[in-house]
């Protein structure tokens, strides 16, 4: 998986994907990971990258040409037929379509993804036009800028990345993989402030420990998240399996 940000704060994505799991995944070359700074491709020697919004109003719009220009030069890179092919481009913004964990295990297909991370009151919507193939959000509210949105995306994806996690089954078997929150987890000490471990857990029956992780998955997303559960009986309905 190769991860390209577009961004105007390049060091910010850069050290926040240094560490940790994603840190070891790129130094082990399991993903790897562009940063393009915008500004590099401003056409003054201020390396100004935004102006006042046409029609008026507050704040200012990051403009076409460098967005474009810092797209295209990864495209070039790629020597990828744009005409044949489209590289998949996902735009942080809080205008798109909710994040979740079947957008992750679609991205992941890709061997190329490219993060827009916008700023200000946004990009000129020219620039999307042209590029933007995916308008994702990580939630209704709204952040500073695209680049910890994009980060969120880039970690989710590359635990699906094969070789990123040393457990390969990690990545299968917790929250949302089969559309129900994980089951809670134990370690030791088997006792901690008057608190013991459930017997189940050390019994070594696996049969009953994997009936009761399902039975606390379905307890906890009934608590936490019943949304889930009626996605989930929606689903059944609609694919005639009620």
């Amino acid at each position: 998986m190769r991860f390209h940000v577009l961004t105007l704060f390049p060091e910010m994505i850069l050290n926040g994907m240094s560490e940790s799991i994603i840190g070891r995944a790129i130094k082990n070359e399991y993903i790897s990971l562009n940063v393009v700074n915008i500004r590099d491709y401003s056409d003054n020697k201020h390396m100004k990258v935004d102006d006042y919004p046409y029609g008026g109003g507050a704040g200012m719009v990051m403009q076409a040409p460098p967005v474009v220009a810092a797209y295209e030069s990864i495209v070039d890179n790629m020597n990828l037929d744009v005409t044949k092919k489209k590289p998949r481009v996902v735009y942080m913004t809080p205008q798109g379509s909710v994040f979740n964990q079947d957008m992750a295990q679609d991205f992941a297909k890709e061997e190329d993804l490219i993060f827009l991370c916008g700023h200000y009151e946004g990009i000129d919507e020219r620039a999307l036009e042209m590029i933007v193939t995916d308008h994702v959000s990580i939630g209704d509210y709204v952040l500073t800028g695209g680049e910890l949105p994009a980060m969120v995306v880039m970690d989710c994806v590359s635990r699906l990345v094969p070789n990123v996690l040393n457990n390969e089954e990690s990545a299968m078997f917790e929250s949302f993989y089969d559309g129900l929150l994980e089951h809670p987890q134990y370690t030791r000490p088997v006792e901690f402030r008057g608190k013991r471990v459930p017997d189940v857990l050390l019994s070594g029956n696996h049969k009953k420990i994997e009936e009761w992780r399902k039975e606390k998955s379905l307890e906890r997303t009934r608590e936490r998240r019943p949304d889930l559960l009626e996605k989930k009986e929606k689903e059944k309905k609609e694919n005639g399996n009620s």
